[in-house]
């Protein structure tokens, strides 16, 4: 069985499956060793599609639904299969039974969204650039209007990187600023280093301003566990390639 990791708040909820994957498992070779499931970073596409089938399975769901991610606001709302890699865009929504959204990090922060009360599910994918022009406030307005609503949503973010291992520069600091001035709390800097900036405490921030009624992390940080997941700053930094991993939550 391929491991993976879950938020108890969404464990809890007998109309959805989920999961949160690292690297572990998998048929890649080399760089991409585990569970890679993405066809865009040099990987093998048949071992991708592979491990692919190995998620679907592992939580017993039908085909994911795959975006080609682009670091943008933009949310998809599907109401049937899509081709992986069809829709260009960083989060789905849907209140469609049988469909799996699939969201790809390594480094980034995936977030699974899901109103019990609505039937509504939603996957985003938060990169600092997502979640600074506000992909969280996106992705819950498309459940909205799916007819999901704000304090019945539970929202669960898995592994990403944490501040100590995301240095980002005083340009970036000043640039999160100017669109957010009282965020200057989601930074630190090292003595004589350069800022740090904490992605996953920005996101819960996001969520609960975006009315979310549960806020749940799941995981640990990308970057200090390369055993354990995918991490691009990493394998930049020791100048190799790395895969990337999927967090899933589908309607049973």
């Amino acid at each position: 069985m391929i491991p993976f990791e879950t938020a108890p708040s969404l464990a809890a909820q007998t109309s959805i499956r989920h999961g949160f994957f690292g690297r572990a498992g998998g048929r890649s070779q080399v760089d991409f060793a585990g569970l890679n499931v993405s066809t865009s970073v040099g990987d093998d596409p048949e071992t991708v599609e592979n491990n692919r089938l190995l998620v679907s399975g592992a939580l017993n769901v039908g085909p994911l639904a795959i975006l080609r991610q682009t670091h943008s606001t933009r949310v998809a709302t599907i109401v049937e299969p899509i081709e992986p890699g069809s829709i260009d865009a960083d989060a789905l929504v849907s209140a469609t039974p049988g469909l799996a959204l699939g969201i790809l990090t390594a480094d980034c922060t995936p977030i699974l969204f899901f109103d019990p009360q609505a039937g509504v599910i939603g996957a985003a994918h938060a990169g600092w650039r997502g979640a600074v022009d506000g992909i969280i406030e996106e992705t819950v307005s498309a459940m909205v209007t799916l007819g999901a609503h704000r304090d019945a949503i539970i929202a669960a973010f898995g592994p990403t990187i944490h501040a100590a291992n995301y240095e980002v520069g005083d340009s970036f600091r000043r640039d999160f600023l100017t669109l957010h001035p009282d965020g200057a709390g989601h930074f630190h800097t090292p003595p004589e280093g350069a800022p740090h900036f904490d992605l996953p405490g920005f996101v819960a921030k996001q969520l609960r301003a975006a009315g979310v009624a549960t806020v749940e992390q799941v995981g640990a940080c990308t970057y200090a566990h390369p055993d354990r997941y995918f991490s691009h700053r990493y394998a930049t930094h020791r100048q190799t390639r790395t895969g990337r991993q999927i967090s899933v939550i589908g309607l049973t």
